[in-house]
């Protein structure tokens, strides 16, 4: 149970209850089926309409950008779920990253990460990066971010800063308001929760000239809408739920 009752579609004013339609008929497609509280961050947010509006313009602009390699970032985000500890980002988090080619051994080894063979170097380094910037003060050496430096351009940068943080106010928004786990990954092999001590961050060497340049994704044409007429919702190119009302 939820600490504030959202605005389901059926209670919402027009333009919202499309906009959460719409995010629900996503979320179904990302599981294969109807989830029981699928949406309930967004129902949440229409409490409020404003920041629905606010919120779903920032999650879709997150999704339109394809600098960074989406294995990249769907990685990113998971482990700074983990270590918020936030069950419905777990969750809808190990769904996308399936979908995107996570192996459930991927999954599992994301807390020791460090000493494992299911990531590349590149990968460790940005799971490095999404460890410092989730921990509370946030820790990014100079040492870390000038091995980002060496491996993406400024634009990537902060492309990818942004889907760690972005991450990681969600998890704080949902653990507030107790919002758990809604069955994305029920039966399923799904991403366990984390804490900064246990990750292998401080431990790991950081030498910029061991790993060429991350080359940019290909472009890929979003398929929601604009927001243009007035009201939209659509999802991350991952199948995350974002809301335009």
């Amino acid at each position: 149970m939820t600490r504030i009752d959202g605005i389901s579609p059926s209670r919402a004013r027009p333009v919202t209850r499309i906009a959460l339609w719409m995010a629900r008929r996503k979320t179904r497609a990302l599981a294969g089926r109807d989830v029981q509280g699928a949406i309930q961050p967004l129902e949440a947010y229409a409490r409020v309409p404003r920041l629905l509006l606010g919120y779903g313009m920032l999650e879709e602009a997150t999704a339109r950008l394809h600098g960074v390699p989406e294995r990249l970032k769907v990685l990113a985000e998971l482990k700074a779920a983990t270590l918020t500890q936030c069950e419905y980002c777990i969750d809808i988090g190990s769904q996308i990253a399936a979908r995107a080619g996570i192996s459930e051994e991927q999954l599992l080894a994301l807390p020791r990460y460090g000493d494992s063979d299911c990531f590349d170097e590149l990968e460790k380094l940005v799971l490095d990066y999404a460890v410092g910037m989730s921990s509370t003060p946030v820790s990014v050496s100079d040492e870390l971010f000038e091995a980002l430096r060496a491996r993406f351009d400024e634009a990537q940068l902060v492309e990818l800063t942004n889907v760690i943080a972005v991450e990681n106010m969600r998890g704080r928004f949902n653990l507030a308001l107790d919002i758990g786990s809604a069955g994305f990954r029920e039966g399923m092999v799904c991403a366990v929760p984390d804490t900064v001590a246990q990750s292998p961050t401080t431990s790991r060497s950081h030498d910029s000239s061991r790993t060429a340049m991350a080359e940019p994704a290909a472009p890929h044409r979003h398929g929601g809408g604009d927001g243009a007429s007035g009201s939209s919702a659509s999802a991350a190119t991952d199948g995350r739920p974002a809301a335009v009302a």
